[in-house]
């Protein structure tokens, strides 16, 4: 780690799982009581925007009654000691990477707790519904709807993402599955421009064959260890 100053860390629904989100692949999950392509595209709300927004109103609804584990509190750790740069870019639409204490953060996906006028093109912080279609706080349109980024649509700040990836020197994957793109991609892009990189999670993921390194594990037994380790060497 002598040699390591700048980190990219990606963080996916597995680092969330243990605070009580639930992710796609939960069994009994909310997310198993409806399929995707119902409501997690454009083409689903232009169809039924209701179901859209009833299904959202209950995850940012249940979001703000779950808290930050050891995983999100040893990076926001890092957050504050580490003296290199460091981005923490999260595929997760919950706030707790920013109420555990980071603050270098990106949502590449959107945050459950932002509403997204397609009037104004306007982001408001929202954390409550959105059924009753109440009107954009910036313009006054009744046009908010969830600032998530569903499949089809393009994933947030994308260049930012690169640009950390071209001057880092190690990239950690936490919780991911290495099935959805492009953040799947990003080991391949590390490895490409020649960072270290490492996979800490509860499996192997599909990407998993493309790291340096991967240690198994809970995220909250992994990631905090593994900060240890890297605020240790860098003191």
């Amino acid at each position: 780690m002598a040699d390591i100053r700048n980190i990219v860390i990606l963080t996916g629904a597995g680092i969330s799982a243990e605070s009580g989100i639930d992710t796609f692949r939960d069994a009994g999950g909310l997310w198993e009581q409806h399929r995707v392509e119902d409501v997690a595209t454009p083409e689903a709300f232009a169809r039924d925007p209701d179901l859209v927004l009833r299904f959202y109103d209950m995850r940012r609804e249940a979001i703000q009654t779950k808290a930050p584990n050891p995983a999100h509190r040893a990076l926001a750790r890092l957050d504050r000691e580490w003296e290199g740069r460091l981005l923490i870019v999260t595929q997760n639409v919950d706030d707790l990477h920013e109420r555990a204490g980071a603050e270098r953060v990106l949502h590449m996906h959107g945050e459950h707790l932002n509403a997204w006028c397609t009037a104004c093109d306007t982001r408001s912080r929202w954390t409550g519904p959105l059924i009753d279609r109440p009107d954009c706080p910036a313009c006054g349109e009744p046009r908010l709807r969830p600032d998530i980024v569903w499949f089809g649509e393009m994933p947030y700040r994308m260049e930012d993402i690169y640009a950390a990836m071209r001057g880092a020197h190690l990239f950690v994957s936490i919780g991911t599955s290495g099935a959805v793109y492009p953040a799947a991609g990003f080991v391949r892009d590390a490895r490409s421009l020649g960072a270290k990189t490492l996979e800490l999670n509860l499996e192997r993921s599909q990407g998993s064959g493309w790291f340096d390194e991967t240690r198994l594990g809970p995220a909250s037994e992994l990631v905090p260890s593994w900060v240890d380790e890297v605020l240790s060497q860098q003191n």
